[in-house]
């Protein structure tokens, strides 16, 4: 579903991404891993067109996505949560999930039912602000966001960060059922070791910038985790 082949991306002078080669295929649960500072926000921007790729090639569905903005990426399929959540903290939850309608293929203006049943807090809370809500509530409302678009990839980058544990089970057990139930292929970036083994079928480990491991989430040994993921 997605690939890439012998990716480069460059801050500057700084090589940041070399020779990616990544493959998602469709169904699949992949998890990317690494130390802060590797390059996996990096290869995430690269794929929905917030950062520009030196070289090599990034396709999405066989179809490749060079010079296409990242709205445009969105309509193709591709639904993004951003570090940090980034959603819109001014307006209400209905106008945060209402911005991902704009990239539904079948141009519905309706916000589907099925994010108030994953995510029953967001119907509670239509009109209050996306700023007034806690850090569980927005990183549901960021996932909400993107599930209005109707990917058929979701990407998301750190899901946990910041969040109190009851939720981050409850957003692991979303993934899960999205993913294994629902069929929604996905990519995700995470740093909680029990979390990424619960949630994701598979695994890359990215060290800088570089990916230097990956396979079924069984092979993830304690070796690479020393060697890879510890601080």
């Amino acid at each position: 579903m997605l690939e890439m082949k012998e990716v480069n991306q460059f801050y500057g002078e700084s090589h940041i991404l070399w020779d990616i080669d990544f493959t998602v295929g469709k169904g699949d649960c992949v998890c990317l891993m690494g130390r802060n500072g590797v390059g996996k926000t990096t290869l995430l921007k690269a794929v929905m067109g917030l950062l520009p790729v030196r070289d090599g090639r990034i396709d999405f569905e066989d179809a490749p996505l060079a010079g296409r903005p990242a709205a445009e990426r969105a309509h193709l399929g591709i639904g993004y949560v951003p570090q940090g959540r980034e959603i819109f903290s001014q307006l209400t939850v209905e106008e945060n999930l209402r911005t991902g309608l704009f990239a539904r293929r079948d141009k519905s203006d309706e916000i589907p039912e099925e994010i108030f049943a994953l995510f029953p807090v967001l119907k509670k809370m239509l009109q209050r602000r996306g700023g007034d809500l806690s850090g569980g509530q927005q990183q549901q409302l960021a996932i909400g966001r993107a599930l209005a678009t109707d990917p058929k990839l979701l990407i998301l980058d750190e899901p946990t960060e910041g969040i109190q544990p009851n939720i981050i089970q409850e957003i692991g057990e979303i993934i899960q059922t999205l993913n294994r139930e629902r069929g929604l292929t996905v990519l995700l970036v995470e740093q909680k070791l029990k979390f990424a083994r619960r949630t994701a079928s598979s695994f890359r480990i990215m060290d800088k910038g570089r990916l230097v491991a990956g396979g079924e989430m069984d092979a993830l040994t304690d070796e690479l985790v020393n060697s890879h993921l510890t601080v």
